[in-house]
């Protein structure tokens, strides 16, 4: 558990989780900063972290949105981000994106528990069936939601309850393991059971708040979930 953080309320007797993919199952939060950066390094973007870091856990159209917010309508990002993509899937595409500690450990667990599993993830679908295929962990997940499937992105709740109503859970039964703070901003408004494990942002106040436990890792979602 994350040093600072109250202590947790003891888990229920849940039915199901729906995880975040980016920053939880992958480490490709990291991997799209670094290629955001090193656009930012060819073309001079100034300051590009702090529009990076209020778009994680969104959709590419509300990233779009808070780039264009921050630099300007006149900002190329459609052709910056195009080039992020394929820069980012020459690097990391066929199964050489790294995975989170303990992603196999705690799928294998929940699948022979019983546990209904699925993914919430605002990335567009092509991108998320082709990872998890790669890594060979598509076989563990009952329902696969993207960020295309959905009229609203987190923080807005819907892909959480769209995650929910395909594996006919309710949201009040279902963790959602996320590591932004718009993922859990959503999966609180969707009245799931937020777990948090930081990524690229620390926990806040907020997230203290909305999140029933902080975590560090998934091997300790798994020690938590079997008390």
């Amino acid at each position: 558990m994350i040093k600072g953080t109250t202590q947790p309320t003891l888990p229920f007797n849940y039915t199901a989780i729906v995880f975040d993919m980016d920053g939880v199952i992958f480490d490709s939060e990291v991997a799209v900063m670094n290629c955001w950066l090193e656009l930012a390094a060819k073309y001079g973007i100034k300051d590009i972290m702090k529009p990076y870091m209020a778009s994680i856990g969104t959709t590419v159209a509300r990233t779009r949105e808070i780039m264009l917010a921050e630099y300007g309508s006149s900002f190329p990002y459609d052709e910056y981000a195009k080039e992020a993509s394929i820069m980012y899937h020459k690097k990391y595409d066929g199964g050489k994106l790294p995975m989170k500690k303990g992603v196999v450990e705690l799928l294998e667990y929940l699948k022979n528990d019983g546990k209904k599993i699925a993914l919430a993830s605002s990335t567009r679908r092509q991108t998320v069936m082709n990872q998890l295929r790669d890594a060979d962990i598509l076989k563990y997940f009952d329902a696969v939601i993207c960020g295309d499937m959905v009229g609203k992105s987190k923080p807005a709740p819907d892909i959480f309850l769209k995650a929910c109503e395909e594996i006919n859970e309710l949201p009040e039964n279902t963790y959602a393991i996320e590591d932004s703070y718009n993922g859990i901003r959503a999966a609180h408004i969707g009245g799931l059971r937020p777990i948090m494990i930081p990524d690229l942002l620390p926990a806040d106040e907020e997230m203290e708040k909305l999140a029933e436990v902080i975590l560090t890792d998934l091997l300790e979602v798994k020690e938590y979930l079997d008390k």
